[in-house]
């Protein structure tokens, strides 16, 4: 019997394949505890289906990064903050800082857990960022720190 697995089977197969398999197994174990459907017609075009939103969620996801890391690639964030003496901050500056400055400055929302930073930033001075946006797109960029007058 063809069946369409619902979930990961250990030594039957991924999520979303279509395996032949014996009529037992499929309707004692894999249909029973609804691990899998029969593979009619009807499922397989739902399946296709959903395979094809799925990959074209992707698609938009990939789109919309590149996007994202081309207005960014190259360019220069400001952020003015308090500092002591010696050319220290108060604090830091984190991720959560420079995606609010990005916001704010661009125009561009990103994640502040898509953004390494080669180093703590805790001085004033230019430092290198990297964004993460998704597998195989990032951008680069400048966090200039300056202290507050």
């Amino acid at each position: 019997m063809k069946v369409i697995l619902l979930q990961d089977v250990q030594g039957t197969g991924k999520k979303g394949d279509i395996k032949e398999v014996k009529d037992g197994y499929a309707r004692n174990c894999l249909i029973a505890k609804k691990l899998a459907v029969e593979a009619t017609p009807q499922n397989i075009n739902l399946l296709e289906g959903q395979k094809a939103s799925a990959q074209h969620k992707i698609d938009v996801e990939i789109a919309n990064a590149k996007s994202i890391a081309e207005k960014l690639e190259g360019k220069t964030v400001k952020i003015v903050t308090k500092g002591g003496a010696g050319g220290k901050l108060f604090g830091s500056i984190t991720g959560k800082d420079i995606s609010l400055q990005l916001k704010k400055q661009f125009g561009l929302d990103v994640d502040k857990r898509k953004l390494a930073l080669q180093t703590d930033i805790k001085t004033f001075g230019a430092f290198g960022v990297e964004a993460k946006l998704y597998s195989g797109v990032s951008a680069k960029f400048t966090v200039l720190v300056e202290e507050e007058n």
